[in-house]
């Protein structure tokens, strides 16, 4: 427990995969294929790792122009790399964002996180792929966050930080023998003295069964009549609604027919 950390120092799927960091196996398919599988950083990728910030969860149309005017205001940005799809063009909802200074990657990674953007909340945080040791993108089951429906939440990011982990202590169970000897000698007094309350408890409970089955009955037969009555209530309670209806049908029916026969007159 000394060495627990809200935020992982290096990437394990299986850990990424507990809440707490504790898991011992894999409890989705995803986390097997992280585990199998053989990631290298993009050697493509150019630029100080520990000077880059990674935004996600952009509004699909928010340019790298807007990214340069919100995120300048922190201080002097080097380079800015929104990811868009090789096909298409268009942009896949991240970008990173690398800066000349160290103080102004912070002060970024501090106030910018849940910034509001084109009517999008973003997230942000350091680059991972190529600082964390052992990182696993998400499209490989790796990766951090994620969705409740997905039923793949990764653990240990800024997003979802690992909980902290019940520390139970160590009990022994003494009604097995296996605490002190001391607890475990009993003297033969004692032993008899718990022999004589177990008779005694069973020989009340042998007085008090009849009386329970003779309540029990009792309260069935009383629930028996009770809803009798309610059913026969609610008969005449049906009952009287028709008669009402029908008595107010006859009487629909005889105005009517004064009506008719005083237009014929």
């Amino acid at each position: 427990m000394n060495d627990w950390a809200p935020i992982a120092k290096e990437y394990d799927p299986l850990k990424a995969g507990s809440i707490d960091g504790t898991d011992e196996e894999p409890h989705d398919r995803a986390i097997w294929r992280a585990m199998l599988a053989r990631y290298v950083p993009n050697k493509g990728v150019t630029g100080d790792p520990h000077l880059t910030l990674f935004v996600a969860r952009l509004n699909l149309q928010t340019t790298e122009e807007k990214l340069k005017e919100v995120f300048s205001r922190y201080g002097d940005i080097r380079k800015i790399r929104l990811v868009r799809d090789l096909v298409t063009g268009f942009s896949k909802g991240y970008a990173f964002i690398e800066y000349k200074e160290e103080r102004a990657l912070l002060k970024a990674h501090r106030d910018a996180n849940r910034l509001v953007i084109d009517q999008h909340e973003i997230f942000v945080d350091f680059e991972l792929e190529r600082t964390l040791k052992g990182w696993i993108p998400r499209r490989l089951g790796g990766g951090f966050g994620g969705k409740k429906e997905s039923g793949q939440l990764r653990f240990g990011g800024r997003d979802r930080p690992f909980r902290k982990p019940i520390n139970l202590p160590n009990m022994k169970n003494d009604f097995y023998g296996e605490g002190s000897s001391e607890k475990r000698n009993w003297s033969r007094e004692g032993t008899r003295d718990w022999r004589t309350r177990d008779r005694d408890h069973e020989r009340s409970r042998d007085k008090r069964w009849p009386e329970r089955e003779r309540s029990w009955a009792w309260g069935e037969s009383e629930r028996e009549r009770d809803s009798k009555e309610e059913r026969s209530r609610g008969r005449e309670r049906k009952d009287r609604d028709r008669k009402d209806r029908d008595r107010d049908r006859s009487r629909e029916r005889d105005t009517k027919k004064q009506r008719d026969d005083d237009k014929h007159r």
